[in-house]
């Protein structure tokens, strides 16, 4: 990477050391942005974001959340939260969990995630609205690397859900979620289909009966 370039492009993959990436997002111009790192190579992402993805993003916080309180399943969740294994990788999700055994793991204070101390979050769901090739490329060998157990793509234009399992061999295609038992793929992706004809409050209660059969 040349280091004159003060401030490099955004939504595309870097190569640099992690002290250059340090360095960078640092800087104060980056606070509000995501940041990527792995594999020697770095991604900053800006918001904001359109209504699309933001929308795709709220509903299916909502949508994990209330099937977690229907199976009464243990689950924290992260909404942009801050992965880092220094010197390795570094990640910040559009959401992440920590699920069953592991919902409390992470201290309250804590800031940036040390892999490095504390276990991976259980899943990853990245909304791809014009990142749809680098979710589905290059960050998912990110959270492959990272040990998740799964990982989600919401993909805004084509209204899907691409899921992932993930296993110290890669990754693989699923249609039912292994860290949420009982939760299918083509639901969730019916519900996002039927947010784009009408509000995500009378979705809701149609997926709460859906959780409940």
């Amino acid at each position: 990477m040349n280091k004159s370039q003060t401030q490099p492009p955004t939504d595309t993959w870097i190569t640099a050391t992690w002290q250059e990436y340090i360095q960078i997002i640092e800087d104060p111009i980056y606070e509000k942005a995501k940041s990527y790192y792995h594999n020697g190579k770095f991604r900053i992402e800006m918001s904001p974001v359109g209504n699309t993805h933001a929308s795709d993003h709220a509903f299916v916080i909502g949508v994990v959340a209330l099937f977690a309180a229907t199976k009464n399943i243990m689950l924290n969740g992260l909404d942009n939260g801050a992965y880092e294994k220094t010197e390795y990788l570094a990640a910040q999700p559009d959401a992440s969990y920590y699920i069953g055994e592991n919902a409390d793991v992470i201290p309250w204070e804590t800031f940036i995630i040390d892999l490095g101390i504390y276990p991976p979050p259980t899943l990853v769901i990245e909304v791809a609205d014009a990142s749809l090739a680098d979710d589905k490329g290059e960050k998912r060998l990110l959270y492959e690397a990272m040990n998740v157990s799964e990982y989600w793509i919401v993909d805004v234009q084509n209204v899907e859900i691409i899921a992932f399992a993930i296993a110290k061999v890669g990754s693989q295609r699923i249609n039912q979620s292994q860290v949420l038992p009982g939760l299918a793929i083509s639901l969730l992706e019916e519900a996002l289909q039927r947010t784009r004809q009408t509000n995500q409050g009378q979705v809701y209660p149609w997926l709460f009966q859906e959780f409940q059969t």
